[in-house]
């Protein structure tokens, strides 16, 4: 089935539904902009500091006042556009599609699959905090729109690198195990809060702030290909067959990214223009608006999901569920799951190759599990909804893999609840040792918001250097979450001290097409965003073994054996 663009059914309604967002609009942006003049970000107040900045209290004043006044002065406009712009949201598509010419390529590592019998595919999550500007900075993330544009050419520069690595066998040695930058040029990925203070202004490309004006700038990335810049190799380890590395750029070759928290949607839209370049097919604005559900007045929607996808295999069929049982701050965006179903473009006799990706983002506030407990079991369901009713006897079912932040660690006593979920059961987690246990050498992956622009966490670099010490992961990954009255006592005798890791890439091999075998070949913890969001991004590949024997298509209902 070929998507259309538009998330709606006419350009009718379409050009309707323009119109009363072009009337809302400026009343939003004047609101995000006297957010964001109030609220500095760590790294700002340090510039100004190293600057000796001292119009920041006129601008402040001046700043608040003026978009206050334009603020209400737009506010009539905003809503007769609410009025025009609501009901529309009956009849909205609750996603857009993005279909772009794909410019750059990738290395095809399924070029012999029929020689090897074995088919491999690249997969990358991560949090990107893409919240309107005056929002994010609450987080301690600002300029929100060139986040956006930086993090997708990021993106794009660690997808495209060359495939090249270099293994040393030795059962005494982690295995510094990756090329030096002699044998392979690496990019040169910027990011928000990478910059050297002692030369701050002076930099070349760089871009000014639509708030704080000229001296506040932001380092674009350098697509020079023959940059050294990143000259750490990423720390490597076996864990039996599946190598696992702390790297600075994103694993290449990876075949589908699945995002949370771009709630911001010209930011979802510069994202996809960036990435648009090596992925095809984007699903972004993804979620519902307005009340929830249609025509009632139970739940008011002000952000979407916040869910993305981009993808560079075709998008046969989509489908996103809200969740009804958000509350207090969550139950102001549409969070829920995108389910998509992707045709691979590789075919096994009469057979089609497919495979199935489901992204989400859970509840968020602490102390909270029995809500989070609730939205896995609704995964559960929804996602067995999906596959039964899109799957077919001409297809083979390659991979179908659970991804998204889960807001909630395997070491926190707080989330004992959701640790022992039915889901870890359906879905491997590559990380996982058990319920509350991890595997020695998992890493977590929710970064403390007040360190972001830190010396030690500013640079993919530095960054990388720091999730590899386990002295300095206790200084800025969040820590475990105790239970109320009970004192915190991590970690335990002889395990290493790991962190919140709420970011999860899981697979289920029980849906997979039978006589398949899937098994993890690599899982990387990503540090080329460094202050660029408040979480560790994480890609796995997933290597699939096609039995000679004839290949029958599994059923949902086979049970394990399948």
């Amino acid at each position: 089935m070929s998507l259309r663009e538009s998330p709606f059914p006419n350009c009718f309604l379409e050009g309707l539904h323009a119109v009363g967002w072009s009337f809302i609009f400026p009343c939003f942006w004047f609101l995000d902009r006297l957010l964001a003049v109030c609220v500095s970000t760590s790294l700002e107040r340090v510039l100004r500091r190293e600057q000796e900045c001292y119009l920041h209290p006129l601008k402040l004043v001046f700043g608040s006042v003026l978009f206050f006044i334009l603020f209400i002065l737009s506010t009539p406009f905003a809503l007769l556009g609410f009025v025009l712009w609501a009901p529309l949201q009956a009849v909205r598509r609750p996603f857009s599609y993005r279909h772009q010419v794909q410019i750059l390529h990738t290395e095809d590592r399924n070029s012999r699959w029929e020689e090897t019998k074995k088919v491999s595919f690249g997969f990358l999550t991560g949090n990107l905090c893409l919240l309107p500007d005056g929002v994010a900075r609450f987080n301690n993330l600002g300029h929100t729109q060139q986040r956006a544009s930086i993090i997708g050419k990021s993106i794009v520069q660690g997808v495209t690198r060359p495939h090249i690595r270099i293994f040393v066998d030795s059962p005494s040695s982690c295995g510094t195990v990756t090329p030096s930058s002699s044998l392979m040029p690496q990019p040169t990925p910027s990011s928000y809060g990478s910059v050297d203070f002692s030369i701050t202004g002076q930099k070349d490309g760089t871009e000014a702030d639509e708030t704080n004006g000229p001296n506040q700038q932001l380092p674009k990335p350098n697509c020079n290909q023959n940059s050294k810049q990143h000259k750490h190799p990423p720390r490597s380890l076996r864990d039996g067959d599946m190598l696992m590395e702390v790297s600075s750029l994103c694993p290449s070759s990876v075949d589908i990214v699945c995002l949370q928290e771009v709630f911001d949607k010209r930011a979802a839209l510069k994202l996809a223009q960036a990435l648009g370049s090596l992925y095809e097919h984007v699903l972004y604005d993804v979620g519902v608006y307005a009340c929830q559900p249609a025509g009632t007045c139970s739940s008011f929607k002000f952000f979407n999901s916040g869910l993305f996808l981009a993808s560079r295999y075709p998008v046969m069929e989509a489908q996103y569920r809200c969740f009804p049982n958000s509350r207090g701050e969550d139950a102001l965006a549409a969070k829920g799951l995108l389910a998509v179903k992707v045709e691979i473009g590789l075919q096994k006799g009469e057979k089609k190759m497919v495979g199935y990706i489901n992204c989400t983002h859970l509840h968020a506030p602490e102390g909270e599990g029995e809500i989070r407990f609730e939205q896995l079991n609704m995964l559960s369901k929804w996602i067995s909804e999906f596959q039964a009713v899109t799957r077919r006897e001409d297809e083979m079912v390659m991979f179908d893999v659970l991804c998204g932040d889960f807001n909630f660690d395997n070491c926190s006593p707080d989330d004992r609840l959701e640790q022992s979920h039915s889901v870890f059961e359906e879905y491997t987690d590559p990380c996982r040792a058990g319920p509350g246990k991890e595997k020695p050498w998992v890493i977590g992956t929710l970064l403390e918001q007040p360190t972001l622009y830190n010396e030690n966490m500013r640079t993919p670099d530095n960054l990388q250097r720091t999730l590899e010490s386990e002295e300095l992961r206790k200084d800025y990954l969040s820590p475990p979450v105790p239970v109320d009255g009970v004192p915190l006592v991590y970690p335990e005798p002889d395990q290493p001290w790991v962190g919140r890791r709420i970011d999860y890439l899981l697979y289920r091999e029980s849906s997979v097409t039978s006589h398949c075998k899937t098994v993890v070949e690599e899982f990387t913890y990503v540090t080329q965003l460094a202050g660029l969001t408040d979480h560790i991004p994480v890609g796995f590949r997933l290597s699939v073994s096609l039995d000679s024997e004839d290949i029958s298509p599994c059923v949902l209902s086979s049970g394990p054996d399948c």
